[in-house]
């Protein structure tokens, strides 16, 4: 959000709970430390299971980066 670019690369896991979200390869060169990012993710599905699929929305709470 910090500077208004849209990108799309790929996901690496990495440690659970620490809230870090850590950008790699070309994508680390369109943020910083610090900046706050939007991530949407896509699914195939077929048209039956899209009828009934309900999205999860997290927020972080920006203090703690934690998951509220």
């Amino acid at each position: 959000m910090n500077n208004g670019e849209r990108l799309e690369t790929y996901i690496i896991t990495g440690k659970r709970g620490t809230g870090e979200i850590c950008m790699n390869g070309p994508a680390a060169r369109r943020v910083s430390i610090g900046d706050i990012v939007i991530i949407i993710t896509y699914a195939m599905m077929d048209f039956e299971e899209a009828k009934t699929f309900k999205p999860t929305l997290l927020f972080p709470n920006t203090e703690t980066n934690k998951i509220k």
